[in-house]
């Protein structure tokens, strides 16, 4: 998690620094701020791009420099690293409005206002979060949207049954002597992504001649913002396999990379698949009782300085992109 804030005041920076020190010594959330990452000379503009694109959620504490800052309101010299800083938050609402909606996180702490979140995080119309205090208690909204588990999740659905109009009943077959049949809902279609990598989409893949209507792709311009670009799924304990096949696109500007595939269920890594153009791999697993599913893709020679990459993209030399795709991940009940 990266913490965005503007420096308003000393008072403000150390309420800032007391939260997330909360978050990460009680709450065990894994925070980044940059406070704790000035023992050495940095290009901070630099350090900033690498932990907005890493990031599995961006918290914005709210705060009246920050909102000047973030909707442009303040002179260009003022509080450059939050300018810098919002203006990529806000081109990633842009890119991806439901995936950064949920990836952003508007924060209020104590002895601030809602009327201090920036106007483009829609502070009235989408969830913030206000903190009354540094306990877990006082956090638990936000702890829930970093887990995707609701105080209040929905009962498990029954069997539909329909109107009656006083039909006589009809005896059932033994259902034990009938074997269960599995039910195929493409992931795709199934659930929408927690987190998603800005280089991935949900497309069409032909994979070894075979095309796979519903994949996830990932492929990227001239250089990669991430080049592992992970894409994360609430399963709610709800789907009994996963099955997909991985593989390199046909139409890979490089067929000869390597693509690396690898699987995470509840933050537990899998084996990860290696395969080679032409030689895509089917892969399954057990995801009973699993509630978060991890897929990441790379292809390990991808130049992840993006810099780096745009330079020798300019010069016409290739940054080693991945053309990548899980072709049609399906869920099965």
């Amino acid at each position: 998690m990266f913490v965005s804030y503007s420096h308003d005041s000393p008072e403000h920076k150390e309420l800032v620094r007391q939260f997330c020190t909360f978050l990460r010594s009680e709450a065990g959330v894994d925070v980044r701020l940059d406070a704790w990452d000035d023992y050495e000379r940095r290009d901070w503009s630099l350090w900033a791009i690498d932990q907005l694109s890493a990031a599995d959620f961006v918290v914005v504490i709210a705060s009246p420099a920050y909102k000047r800052r973030a909707d442009g309101t303040a002179a260009a010299d003022e509080g450059r690293g939050a300018q810098f800083e919002a203006a990529i938050i806000r081109d990633g609402l842009t890119r991806n409005l439901r995936g950064e909606t949920r990836r952003i996180l508007p924060v209020v702490l104590p002895g601030r206002s809602v009327d201090e979140i920036p106007v483009f995080l829609a502070a009235h119309s989408t969830t913030h979060y206000e903190i009354s205090e540094f306990t877990t208690e006082g956090i638990n909204d936000l702890l829930a949207a970093f887990s995707g588990v609701s105080e209040h999740a929905a009962p498990p659905r029954g069997k539909y049954v329909g109107p009656q109009f006083g039909a006589r009943p009809t005896e059932s077959p033994d259902s034990s002597s009938t074997p269960r049949k599995r039910k195929a809902r493409l992931l795709t279609d199934a659930l929408e992504p927690i987190t998603r990598g800005a280089d991935l989409r949900i497309t069409g893949a032909d994979l070894n001649g075979i095309h796979y209507g519903n994949s996830i792709v990932h492929r990227c311009a001239n250089f990669c913002s991430d080049a592992r670009s992970p894409i994360e799924y609430n399963l709610r304990r709800s789907f009994r396999e996963f099955e997909t096949v991985v593989g390199i696109l046909d139409d890979a500007a490089d067929p000869r990379q390597t693509g690396y595939f690898q699987v995470f269920l509840d933050g537990e890594a899998q084996k990860q698949v290696e395969v080679a153009y032409g030689e895509p791999a089917k892969i399954r697993y057990d995801v009973s009782d699993v509630l978060r599913l991890r897929l990441v893709a790379y292809r390990p020679d991808t130049l992840d300085n993006p810099m780096l990459a745009g330079a020798m993209a300019a010069v016409g030399r290739s940054g080693k992109l991945p053309a990548l795709a899980w072709g049609n991940p399906t869920l099965f009940t």
